[in-house]
Parts: C-alpha cells; structure tokens; sequence
C-alpha cells in the first residue's frame, strides 16, 4: 500500500486562519477534492454545551471555509445533525458558529429536516462489515450528500467506544439517521462501511483536525482538555486518525476500526506507512492519554457489549429507548455541566489563549490580523443559516 499524507502544524491563536490554509495546502486539499463539485463542511458537535475538545472550534470552521474559497471551492454548505445527547442549533449557537457562517455567506442545512434533505435507500457497491445486517430493510443515506465533495471537522480526542474520534466517526452523526444507536455492538465495523459508502458517494473526501485543544478521558463529552496547539489534515480519513490515536499514546492497529480500515485498503493505520509533511517532530510526540469510564458509559458497555447486549432489542428498538435517551440528557446536561464541566469550561476560557480566542468569537469580532485572501463569491444555495 502506497503511503498516505498527513500534514501535522503548531500553530498559534493569532495565526491559526493562516496555518489553516497552509495545513490544507500541505495536506493535499486540491488534490482530494472534486474542482467545481459542491463542497459539505461536516462539522462534529459531540455536545452542544461549548466544552473544550468536544467540538469543532470556530476558528477550524472559519479557517476551512477560507482555504477552500481560495482554491476555488465556492459552494460550500455546512451540514449538522442531532444526537440523543446534542441539540445542534444550541450547539451551533453556543460554540459560535453562526457568525462565522453569516461572515462568508455559507448556508446551513440539517440532515433531520425534511426540507433540507431526504433519505434515500443507498444500495452500496462494496462489500460490508455490519450495516448491510443492521439495516436489513436497506441503508438510508441523506440525498443531499450525493454527488458532493465533504470536509471533515473533527477534534483529537478519546472516546470511551472507540478508544479514539476523529475523521471516520464523524460520518456517523452524518450519514446514518436517528436509528443509528442500533449500531453501537459493532462501531468499529460500522465505521468502516461508513468509509466505503463515502468513497462511493462523494467525488472528495478531506479532514481538518483541531487539535489546539485536546481531549483526554472518557469522551466525547466528559473529559480532560490539554492545550496542544496542534492541527492536522490529510485526504487519507484513516491516516489522519491514525496519526492522532498515536500521538495521544495508542497503536493505531490496535484500534479496530483503524486496523479493519486499513486491512480494507480504506486508508493507511500502520504508522510506517504514513508521511508526515509539515511539523514532524510535532507527530513524534506522545501524551498518554486514557479513556476511562464515565457513568454513562458503564451503562452503555452493559448494553451494547456485555451481559445486557441480548436485550439491546428489546431496550433500544421499542419505545424503551427514550428512559436511556432520558437517562443521558440528565447525565450530561443537568448534573455533569453545572456541577463540573461548566467550571472547566470557564477556567479554560479565561486561562488559555484558546479559550480567550473563543470569547472573540462569542463576542462577534474578527477574531486575527492575518488571513489568506479569498475572492468574492456567493454560494448560490437556497438555505441561509438560521438568524
């Protein structure tokens, strides 16, 4: 297998927009992309609460949409979605996402409403880990997503399923709809397929890895945030996660995912196989992070991995869904935020340069003095971010 490119910098919060574009220029972005074909920014609200980590930043948003202006992608969309534990329009509120949209005229869509776009039954060409048994009655798949490049955002963080989240999991939320839980026995395969449907449905796929802030513990949600000061991209979803499952202390072939992937011929996990282009001392270094147990996901490790996991159908097909979809909204919204999160939110905020950034966005500012110029250009789609 040839090697794949994975650009790794430092940056710092006066020229993270320029070093964005410079990461997206390394990484192969013209390259990976379809020219002319409309471009999907995937943006990753793991919570809607603005937790360090958690989410794609402002400044990841905005400096993609630059980079990809400049190069010539003038149709670009921004798509979220929901979860059982996210709100995305309090998500994209609350980390600021709407001025920075409005800013440079890029529309918002979501893929649960049905005036945004439809699901349609996606019969794939490649041969499938799990999806094609989960969904025996047939994949369904946004029809907005067809035929369009997409840009993911993801953070470098853990995931008490997944040991990492980044490029591949970001299509979950994405592609799969609000019966999505029913694939949590098998992620890791379910990851995988969701890389080969994308390989099949969108002309180019590229990521954009925050990793200014990164995320240790038992995430996506409930975590340690560590100022890193480091952003990754690459056209190569696996590699780039790879890469960053390694910096944070893990074998990249140890993860399922990664290693299935890359036995698939989806990308490259094997670190040997992978060049690094930008900071390469930045790459070699490794942080130790745990994932750990959180409350919520003990319960979720009895019931979709333990002894619990013959009844899954029973809890998680039947209306018996909404106790846990209930339990997790209390977990994480009415006892973890005001009781603990908020407070490390509010330290990182006030004692990071990150977090200070983060307020000049909150407060509507052009958060630096340096940008890549970029063309005037009007996006052309109907759908306009929400006022």
């Amino acid at each position: 297998m040839a090697k794949s490119k994975v650009a790794v910098l430092r940056t710092r919060p006066e020229l993270v927009l320029e070093d964005v574009d410079r990461l997206c220029e390394l990484g192969g972005v013209s390259s990976a992309l379809a020219p002319g074909a409309p471009t999907i920014l995937k943006d990753n609200i793991s919570w809607h609460f603005p937790f360090p980590a958690a989410n794609t930043t402002p400044w990841q948003l905005e400096g993609t949409i630059l980079a990809l202006r400049k190069r010539g992608y003038a149709e670009q969309t921004c798509v979220a979605n929901k979860t059982v534990v996210t709100d995305a329009f309090k998500g994209e509120d609350l980390n600021h996402y709407l001025p920075v949209l409005r800013r440079h005229d890029v529309p918002v869509r979501y893929n649960f409403r049905p005036e945004d776009m439809r699901w349609v039954v996606y019969r794939p060409s490649a041969r499938l880990r799990a999806l094609d048994r989960v969904f025996p009655e047939g994949i369904r798949v946004p029809d907005f997503f067809l035929g369009k490049n997409v840009v993911h955002l993801p953070t470098v963080k853990c995931h008490i399923y997944t040991t990492t989240t980044g490029a591949m999991k970001n299509a979950f939320g994405g592609l799969l709809h609000d019966r999505r839980h029913y694939c949590h026995s098998w992620i890791h395969e379910t990851l995988v397929d969701l890389l080969a449907i994308q390989k099949e449905i969108h002309p180019g796929i590229f990521a954009v890895m925050d990793g200014t802030t990164a995320g240790n513990g038992p995430g996506p949600r409930t975590m340690f945030p560590v100022v890193k000061d480091l952003m990754l991209a690459s056209a190569d979803q696996v590699a780039v996660d790879a890469v960053a499952a390694r910096m944070m202390g893990f074998d990249p072939m140890s993860i399922p995912y990664l290693r299935m992937a890359h036995e698939d011929g989806l990308g490259v996990a094997d670190p040997r196989e992978v060049e690094i282009v930008g900071d390469a001392a930045a790459a070699e270094e490794r942080w130790g992070f745990a994932v750990g147990d959180n409350g919520a996901s003990l319960v979720g490790d009895a019931m979709w991995f333990g002894p619990l996991k013959p009844f899954q159908r029973l809890f998680f097909h039947t209306p018996l869904v909404s106790v846990f979809t209930l339990g997790s909204e209390v977990y994480h919204d009415l006892y973890r935020w005001p009781m603990k999160d908020r407070r490390v939110f509010e330290t990182w905020k006030a004692g990071t340069p990150w977090g200070r950034l983060f307020e000049r966005y909150a407060a509507g500012e052009s958060p630096v003095t340096r940008a890549p110029s970029v063309p005037a250009t009007a996006s052309g789609s109907r759908s306009r971010p929400r006022p």
